[in-house]
């Protein structure tokens, strides 16, 4: 597949990124904790923000830009990849896409600076079932209040930006839809919402340095300025504002896919200088078979999240069809949990200890399959798109 010579600089700027990145990725996983340094090495190269277009700061960069940097950090540092992917999909592009011109503006500079938007949707008891959501925001003068509580947030206690999910309620408390507010955390410019509260942090078995937090909203108030409106109003919108998802899927599963390239880098170097019964492990045709089944699998998902980020939704959606992103997302992330394990099988115990980077590999990349979408989620939209029709999972159905 061709890509254009601003794919080829990014993809070098991200490969020179990733050399610093790649001694560094044991650290934030062994201290649990968020790679600022990395982040301030992201802003000075222009990879925050990337996708926004020129007139806010940004570099007007496309998906496949975007996806082919990740794949590139992804090889080294899962956690930072996973940065880049919502400082430039997801959250940020669904304001990009449906915000004001303040809106806008406002979020623009918090990305170019480093922050990454926490996109809180998942609550307790609405994970998958997204649209069951209990958390509110009733209209009130000049705004709403939000109250209720989000779970497994990614980014909460580090993000500033947020883009908060929530049941649209009228003064009279007649619900009118679910819709998307943008709240800002950021004492130090005088946004310290009363009523927020990052309630706990879950102790993850991957992505170690990233928070995946609970974040309880107790009557906190959003201004009407800071309120996103979808093209389809509160009634309908939040198919506009999960249209949004599919660049992030892209995006998932091309952290997923970055991870499996990088642990088939390993697994080469290792087969070329390992050696047993006099002979290195490349010659073992054993190896080699799973080598090359290891390829394939990278290769077909590259070319199918390639395909998805090029891709377009009905009706000039400017994000990556519905239904490449869910094949593209299912199958990269399937494929990646099996390469790395392989990967993993080759260096034997050695590669179960922590001297090699396969075995923090190994955790990240599970996750791949259950956030963004579950891949038993995915394989039902893909289906629906298949058939024509939807698959409702209530017990209702039909």
């Amino acid at each position: 597949m061709k890509h254009t010579s601003s794919s080829e600089s990014f993809r070098a700027i991200a490969r020179d990124l990733a050399t610093k990145f790649a001694p560094r990725a044991a650290k934030w996983d062994q201290e649990r904790t968020y790679c600022w340094d990395n982040i301030s090495d992201l802003t000075n190269a222009g990879l925050m923000g990337m996708t926004l277009p020129t007139r806010y700061g940004g570099q007007g960069a496309s998906w496949l830009d975007t996806v082919i940097v990740v794949e590139e950090l992804a090889k080294a540092c899962t956690l930072t990849a996973r940065i880049v992917v919502e400082a430039n999909m997801g959250g940020i592009s669904a304001i990009m896409a449906y915000g004001t011109e303040a809106q806008k503006e406002f979020v623009a500079p918090y990305v170019l600076a480093g922050d990454k938007p926490a996109i809180c949707i998942s609550e307790p008891d609405a994970g998958s079932a997204a649209t069951q959501m209990t958390t509110t925001a009733q209209r009130v003068d000049g705004g709403y209040v939000l109250t209720g509580t989000k779970h497994w947030i990614t980014g909460g206690g580090v993000s500033k930006l947020h883009l908060v999910f929530a049941r649209v309620l009228d003064k009279a408390g007649e619900e009118q839809g679910i819709g998307g507010f943008i709240m800002c955390q950021d004492a130090g410019n005088g946004m310290d919402h009363d009523g927020f509260t990052v309630v706990s942090r879950e102790r993850t078995m991957g992505l170690c340095g990233m928070p995946e937090t609970t974040l309880k909203f107790d009557d906190v108030f959003i201004e009407d300025a800071l309120v996103l409106r979808p093209p389809s109003g509160f009634k309908r919108g939040f198919a506009d504002l999960m249209n949004a998802y599919n660049s992030q899927r892209v995006g998932a599963g091309t952290i997923a896919m970055g991870v499996a390239a990088g642990a088939l880098e390993h697994a080469k170097r290792y087969l070329l200088e390992r050696e047993q019964f006099g002979r290195p492990l490349a010659e073992f045709q054993g190896l080699q078979w799973m080598l090359a089944d290891m390829d394939a699998s990278v290769h077909a998902s590259r070319l199918m999240l390639h395909e998805a980020a090029q891709s377009r939704g009905p009706n000039g959606s400017p994000f990556p069809d519905i239904a490449m992103a869910a094949r593209a997302k299912l199958f990269a992330s399937e494929a990646a949990i099996k390469v790395v394990n392989d990967a993993l099988q080759m260096f034997g115990a050695r590669g179960y200890g922590s001297d090699e980077p396969l075995e923090r590999m190994y955790r990240d990349v599970r996750m791949f399959t259950i956030g963004g979408g579950t891949a038993q989620i995915l394989r039902t939209q893909v289906a629906g798109s298949i058939l024509g029709i939807r698959t409702p999972q209530t017990r209702g159905g039909y």
